[in-house]
């Protein structure tokens, strides 16, 4: 094939086949998962081998959070579905232009109900370029054009290996394949300390207003009685006080727990509270905005207008992560709102970066205290409860304004959420940072990559972009 559709004016000496060419001629293959029939929901287990499914894949590697797994006997039962090192997994319907690289940590794995997998059987250079030439945005979009249905876009294995594939000289794609890893590695890092930071948060946010740690410290030593459900932690924490050990957390300020109260009573719907805390909703204590469907005329990838999300497979860590533009917005997301996905995958849960339009996907929630990082945390914990409404709503599950504003959560002062934010606001902000560098570093991995396949980049000159770009440290 001397004509490549994605990248007419490739450079001289590259070689220009199909995705399925090269499968072939590697002798690799393009094999869809398992079908439901096969892997059923009571073969899933807490512990045994991980089985990808696509709320797994991102172009930065296969997510590990909530992986569902097989029992041992039913993967080798499945053998052939196995995913082995270089191998690429696709999402087959959804969000079809996502995949990812199988690494040694994911070999062995089952390439799950809903995946496509696709092996070159050939060196782990070629392998590593296959998957960055994947994710330029180009071949997604050319992937995404070429999907089945309108509603719900399906992937098959006909489709990829029509794919057209652009392969440069074994040196050049060292080079491609280095400045790709050397991006991607750093994005990797990056979202890896953000993950922790979010986990001391996260763990700060359920201290204070799950397990109530300061409530409980400030009732024992009032003499107040504890509730039973609470007896126990309030034992161990007496305890705890009393050993004086070196793991013992320091006591909050007093000006801090005074913020807490000093007893608790049963709310109907949400248990044993803090004193004050209980008989509320959301849409007492939030501000609420549902999405709504803007001109479908208005949509574009130009920068017309402001960022749209709809809650399709765009959420990423903290932040949505793929963009599409409005230019008549009909309802708006605030910078730090907390974003809800209310339509199927129902409970799903990011943040607002800058203000946005919302589609009919999601909705948009702020406490009145105006606390992005509280609202955040607690919309986060409160992620189980949005599955009840699953039931209640279409065919792929829904969450209405009125079920949403209903539904009952903690109260706490404003002062105490306030003060709550100001204690996790360090960590969101470095949080920020590193995502804000994470848009700029993939922007820039998926700038250089079309200009290196269509030759209007040279090699020594992307490196040199790449290099200023990660000396400059987040602001």
């Amino acid at each position: 094939m001397s004509f490549n559709e994605i990248f007419p004016n490739y450079p001289k000496g590259w070689r220009s086949l199909t995705l399925g060419e090269l499968a072939k001629e590697s002798g690799g293959s393009i094999q869809t998962g398992p079908f439901g029939s096969q892997l059923h929901a009571s073969d899933y287990v807490e512990c045994g081998i991980p089985s990808i499914m696509p709320k797994n894949i991102s172009v930065d590697g296969v997510l590990k959070d909530e992986i569902a797994q097989i029992k041992p006997e039913d993967a080798e039962r499945l053998a052939k579905y196995k995913v082995r090192l270089g191998d690429v997994v696709y999402s087959r319907r959804g969000d079809v232009e996502k995949c990812c690289l199988i690494t040694e940590k994911e070999d062995g794995w089952l390439c799950g109900t809903g995946c496509l997998r696709v092996r070159i059987s050939a060196e782990n250079l070629l392998q590593q370029y296959i998957h960055a030439y994947l994710c330029h945005p180009a071949v997604r979009d050319w992937v995404v054009r070429h999907a089945i249905g309108a509603t719900m876009p399906n992937l098959n294995t006909s489709i990829l290996s029509a794919l057209p594939v652009l392969i440069p000289s074994t040196k050049e794609m060292q080079r491609i394949v280095e400045i790709w890893s050397t991006v991607s590695k750093k994005i990797t890092l990056n979202t890896q300390i953000n993950q922790t930071l979010e986990q001391m948060a996260q763990a700060l946010f359920k201290s204070w207003f799950v397990d109530f740690d300061p409530v409980i410290d400030n009732t024992l030593e009032a003499g107040n009685p504890i509730p039973e459900p609470l007896a126990e932690r309030a034992t161990r924490r007496q305890a705890m006080w009393a050993a004086g050990s070196e793991k013992t957390p320091a006591r909050l300020p007093a000006e801090t727990r005074q913020l807490f109260p000093d007893r608790f009573e049963e709310d109907k719907k949400l248990g044993w509270v803090p004193v004050g805390w209980g008989g509320s909703q959301m849409g007492s204590e939030f501000h609420v905005v549902m999405g709504q469907a803007p001109p479908g005329s208005s949509y574009n990838s130009e920068g017309c207008g402001l960022p749209f999300f709809q809650g399709r497979g765009e959420f990423g860590f903290r932040y949505p992560n793929k963009r599409l533009y409005c230019s008549e917005p009909k309802r708006l997301a605030e910078p730090g709102s907390t974003l809800i996905s209310v339509r199927a995958p129902v409970g799903d849960v990011n943040m607002a970066i800058e203000k946005c339009c919302i589609g009919r996907g999601l909705a948009a929630l702020l406490h009145k205290s105006n606390c992005a990082g509280y609202t955040y945390y607690l919309i986060g914990r409160l992620y189980p409860e949005f599955k009840v409404f699953d039931s209640e709503g279409t065919v792929f599950g829904s969450i209405n304004q009125k079920n949403l504003k209903s539904m009952p959560c903690i109260a706490p002062s404003k002062e105490l959420v306030r003060c709550f934010e100001e204690s996790v606001s360090p960590l969101d902000n470095e949080i920020l940072n590193l995502s804000q560098n994470n848009i700029s570093l993939a922007q820039l991995r998926d700038i250089l990559l079309p200009k290196l396949l269509s030759g209007e980049l040279q090699l020594p000159e992307a490196e040199a972009a790449v290099e200023t770009a990660l000396e400059s440290e987040p602001a």
